[in-house]
């Protein structure tokens, strides 16, 4: 038995290039006796509520946001869950439920996105009804995207507008460590293949930092306000939105600054290694990395990629040479092409993008230069953590 009165609550979203609100998701409640306000959320996991009450429940909440969304701003949005469980139910032809709710109440099917939840239903029904949304006018967004590798298929099946990132992958990501690159590449991904990012679940300033890191559209979450049954302003929070964005650029500018002194620092190293090299000094009279304990090997190779010098590693102590990898053949690795592509013609210092090493499962960079006219080129691995 469903106990309350339905209704919906509204959170907004928050448009990162202006700090205005640009829409709000419509989320159920259940009004108690004492007028409290209960989530519905857990009435959908309960195997004892029969899917008919679940879907007499849905539409009671849906046509309440719909008929209190002329009450706000014309250019708002309203995003509204639709669960593939109830999809799959549907005759063929059948028309659609929410397309004739959005008819009964006078709704432009632009102003809503209609925002695909779970992992369940078939994707061919799916993407039958999801092309009748388009066709109407409407916008799709697909929830708590990365939270399982079938969401990938329904990305390629559904080509959504929008995605959002799942909640809990995104604040353990914003804490740092392998997640963090894990959401940075969905990130990436959703931005090659057109779709807007909506971060959700923002509740600290080092979530939105890394919101904005991840090039996210919109931001929705309690940092700025939990779900209302009345709508604030467009502009409300447009102070507190445009302080926390200084902020963040303030620290990226501290983050760039920081990295000027360590490129600064790198290419000072560079200099003295290439120096050693081309004096063929012996191993003790290579310098005390102290200064630079980013550095984790040095070593060279061919211009064709291939391992000429053992890895020369430093112990805490002194320097040692590593001969597992002479002869092996790094081409194939992006850093290399990218310092053959970029550091041959100016024989300059080249530094790659941030990769996962193969052999010692570790986040590094490498900088590379060539020497001895072209022949060779010295190489530095570096620890990704500290650039």
């Amino acid at each position: 038995m469903i106990d309350g009165q339905p209704l919906a609550v509204f959170q907004p979203f928050i448009d990162t290039a202006t700090g205005r609100i640009a829409g709000i998701e419509a989320l159920g409640r259940l009004r108690q006796a004492d007028g409290s306000l209960r989530s519905v959320g857990p009435l959908f996991c309960d195997p004892k509520v029969s899917p008919a009450s679940l879907r007499r429940l849905d539409r009671q909440i849906r046509e309440d946001a719909l008929a209190r969304l002329h009450g706000a701003p014309q250019d708002w949005f309203l995003s509204l869950n639709i669960s593939p469980r109830w999809i799959s139910r549907l005759r063929p032809n059948q028309p659609l439920p929410s397309l004739k709710q959005l008819e009964k109440h006078r709704i432009d099917p632009r102003r809503i996105v209609f925002e695909i939840t779970e992992l369940g239903g078939g994707n061919q029904k799916l993407s039958e009804v999801v092309s009748r949304y388009r066709e109407a006018g409407a916008r799709i967004a697909i929830d708590d995207f990365g939270a399982g590798y079938s969401q990938l298929d329904r990305v390629l099946a559904l080509q959504p507008d929008i995605l959002k990132l799942d909640m809990r992958l995104f604040q353990e990501a914003a804490r740092g460590g392998p997640s963090g690159e894990v959401v940075k590449a969905l990130a990436l991904m959703a931005e090659k293949t057109g779709c807007w990012i909506i971060a959700e679940g923002v509740e600290t300033e080092a979530e939105l930092h890394f919101a904005l890191e991840c090039g996210a559209r919109y931001v929705q979450g309690y940092l700025f306000a939990q779900a209302e049954q009345a709508f604030f302003t467009s502009d409300t929070f447009v102070s507190r939105f445009a302080h926390l964005r200084d902020q963040y650029v303030k620290s990226k500018l501290a983050e760039r600054a920081h990295l000027m002194t360590l490129r600064q620092q790198l290419t000072e190293l560079m200099g003295l290694v290439r120096h050693w090299v081309e004096r063929g000094d012996k191993l003790d009279s290579l310098l005390n990395p102290a200064a630079y304990p980013w550095l984790l090997r040095i070593y060279q190779c061919d211009r064709h990629g291939t391992q000429l010098s053992p890895n020369l590693q430093w112990d805490g102590k002194r320097w040692y040479a590593d001969s597992r990898y002479l002869g092996h053949n790094w081409s194939w690795r992006p850093y290399f092409y990218q310092l053959l592509a970029e550091g041959w013609e100016e024989r300059r210092l080249t530094l790659s993008s941030t990769y996962r090493d193969a052999t010692s499962n570790q986040y590094c960079l490498t900088a590379g230069q060539f020497i001895d006219n072209g022949r060779r080129l010295l190489l530095l691995d570096i620890d990704a953590s500290a650039f």
